[in-house]
């Protein structure tokens, strides 16, 4: 049996629930990224909030370089 699962590969945009499944983080920890500025870019579509492929490159490669941390938003206490 061969199951095919969805796959965004040429996606130039993602709302921000499908930001979030691609890249396995919570809506809740997304807002508050995004809060405290170290979030993807955001652009707005009249009522629609969308991120473009390209920042969440970049969003994808400052996290991987350190430059913004998971501590840095939910510091260990």
């Amino acid at each position: 049996m061969t199951f095919v699962t969805a796959c965004r590969c040429n996606t130039q945009t993602y709302t921000v629930a499908q930001f979030c499944a691609d890249h396995n983080i919570s809506r809740t920890h997304f807002y508050q990224l995004t809060k405290d500025g170290k979030g993807p870019r955001l652009m707005k579509l009249g009522r629609r909030v969308l991120i473009s492929a390209e920042a969440a490159a970049d969003w994808r490669r400052q996290m991987e370089a350190g430059i913004i941390t998971v501590d840095d938003v939910m510091p260990l206490v």
